[in-house]
């Protein structure tokens, strides 16, 4: 599959090679039980007449669902006029057998002309719309059939017509089933290739910023402390940069986006980026998925705590990011090493209208259902303790 290439277009080529190849078939066996039965028949150039229409329906069929109709404009083709006139050709093959057919022979249970050549319709919608567009299809069949038993005033459908009905239900919710999963399969694997190209192209990458900017990076930050002054702080800004480059290179590739199955965002990805020569962060080895506004509002409120480390506690301090994945819960603590609060001072700055923690942190993890704890002593530091329970999220 390259890059141009629509996804699912090879397993759709597949799909309808097989319904061609069906659709062939099913006329080969059709066209040998009319040329069996038309001797019986009360209008025998009739079922010759349908015959054909079928076998020249069964070309053009083949054309406009086949490969050739992936490339341009001809994908349009296989949209819902084309899947109504399939059924319709299907479904006016099922009723000319009242007209050629005698009343007799279909009282008695003989197939209808087309016989289970019109299964290639329900197999097209079930191909192209799912379970749903499959049993639909054969809801119109096996209709089509009821009014051929009707029209030779029969009082009820032999054994052979019952059993050709249930087949095409049976067809059409199997066919389409396993069509849906198929996809899924694919999708699913397409993705884990992306992935697999992407982190190979990040390790080799990762090796050559190490060769050269990381080690570039560490003797400016080695050799700046060593000499003070104002290169001391060249040297601290060099760390700081090779410490994001290595969270940066070190880090996994990039989450897959969210899918039906409620994956969510993966809240490392997000913590991760906050990593410095000041901040530490630790996660868990395995992936801690939230939905993806939940892990936005709570990778905000992280940014949030350590902003006001970074503005209340001096250019010195450090601080611990941890994330732990708890059952039914996920937790996120940040602690730094600054000179703490004194009590009441969150209380005080509140009724001044200084609402940084209440709203950018206790505003926004309440709104997910979760609670902040706040624990502080002058001298000692502070720590902020996040729990989001993820059944509210």
């Amino acid at each position: 599959m390259t890059a141009a290439e629509p996804r699912g277009t090879g397993l759709e080529t597949a799909l309808w090679r097989a319904v061609a190849v069906y659709r062939g078939l099913a006329l080969c066996y059709a066209a040998v039980v009319i040329a069996m039965n038309h001797g019986g028949y009360a209008h025998p150039f009739g079922g010759w007449a349908v015959l054909a229409l079928m076998a020249g329906w069964t070309g053009y069929a083949s054309f406009a669902f086949g490969p050739a109709a992936f490339a341009g404009s001809g994908r349009a083709r296989r949209g819902r006029p084309l899947l109504a006139a399939d059924l319709a050709v299907a479904a006016g093959c099922v009723l000319a057998t009242a007209w050629v057919e005698e009343a007799g022979n279909i009282s008695a249970g003989r197939p209808t002309l087309p016989v289970s050549w019109v299964a290639a319709a329900v197999l097209a919608w079930a191909v192209a719309g799912g379970r749903r567009a499959g049993v639909a299809a054969a809801a119109v069949l096996a209709a089509a059939n009821l009014l051929v038993h009707a029209a030779a005033g029969t009082s009820g459908i032999g054994g052979t017509t019952f059993n050709g009905i249930v087949l095409l239900f049976f067809a059409g919710l199997v066919v389409g089933h396993v069509v849906r999963l198929a996809r899924e399969a694919e999708a699913r694997l397409a993705r884990a290739v992306e992935l697999e190209a992407a982190t190979r192209e990040r390790e080799r990458l990762a090796r050559r910023i190490h060769d050269s900017v990381l080690q570039v990076l560490a003797i400016g930050r080695l050799r700046g402390i060593g000499l003070g002054g104002e290169a001391a702080e060249l040297g601290r800004l060099a760390g700081e940069q090779e410490a994001a480059l290595r969270a940066l290179v070190g880090a996994g590739p990039a989450a897959p986006p969210p899918d039906a199955s409620g994956g969510g965002t993966d809240l490392r990805a997000l913590l991760t980026g906050h990593a410095s020569t000041s901040v530490t962060v630790s996660t868990p080895a395995t992936e801690v998925r939230l939905p993806a506004h939940a892990a936005g509002e709570v990778g905000a409120a992280v940014a949030a705590a350590l902003d006001n480390v970074r503005r209340h506690c001096g250019e010195g301090a450090r601080a611990w990011v941890l994330l732990e994945d708890g059952e039914g819960e996920v937790t996120v603590s940040v602690r730094d090493d600054g000179p703490g609060m004194p009590p009441g001072r969150l209380d005080r700055a509140a009724a001044d209208g200084r609402l940084g923690v209440a709203q950018s942190i206790r505003g926004r993890i309440a709104d997910l259902g979760g609670t902040v704890s706040i624990v502080s002593a002058e001298g000692d530091g502070t720590e902020v303790e996040m729990t989001v329970p993820r059944a509210r999220v």
